[in-house]
């Protein structure tokens, strides 16, 4: 990947333990983890930046409520104490936490963008940081989905998901890669 690179953030989000309750059901992507501690380890080896947003729930019945163990981030994204936080309680990145001011100060006009899950809080920052004006890259390996139900209580595979909610933003509000497209 050629890029200015200290002006291309990896932007990781809520890669928290709480999503691995099941209560979520079913996950697409065991390897997204993995993918994510790959890009990281190459990040931070070139110095360039890193920010992670973690998910604080309001509400206390969440796995992602800050009272609750699922808060914790899972060990492949630990931030390092030279990484700056941002907490947020919705489902975007950019409302009610610093990470816009903080990417504009520095003049970061490019994100890459890994992290769970792929239809929600990663969808809707994307798709926000393409309003804002951010160039976006999603890294498709380094995001996941869980099953749904439709409205009329059908399930849909977690896959199916992931597919369409990835679909979604390409090209729209994202360019989309893989893992190894970054590491070469």
């Amino acid at each position: 990947m050629t890029q200015s690179e200290n002006k291309t953030a990896l932007v990781v989000i809520d890669v928290q333990q709480g999503l691995d309750n099941p209560h979520f059901g079913r996950r697409n992507n065991p390897h997204a983890e993995k993918n994510i501690a790959l890009l990281l380890s190459r990040w931070r080896s070139a110095e360039w930046p890193v920010v992670h947003v973690h998910h604080h729930s309001s509400s206390v019945a969440s796995p992602l409520h800050p009272t609750h163990a699922g808060v914790a981030v899972k060990p492949e994204a630990q931030p390092l104490p030279t990484e700056p936080c941002f907490i947020k309680s919705v489902n975007s990145a950019f409302i009610g936490t610093g990470l816009e001011a903080w990417l504009t100060e520095r003049s970061m006009n490019n994100l890459v963008v890994v992290g769970l899950t792929a239809e929600h809080c990663v969808s809707t920052s994307v798709r926000m940081a393409a309003n804002l004006g951010f160039q976006v890259t999603l890294v498709a390996d380094a995001t996941a989905s869980h099953d749904k139900q439709d409205i009329n209580g059908e399930s849909i595979s977690a896959e199916a998901v992931f597919r369409v909610n990835v679909a979604s933003l390409a090209d729209e509000f994202c360019t989309v890669c893989v893992t190894q497209d970054l590491l070469d």
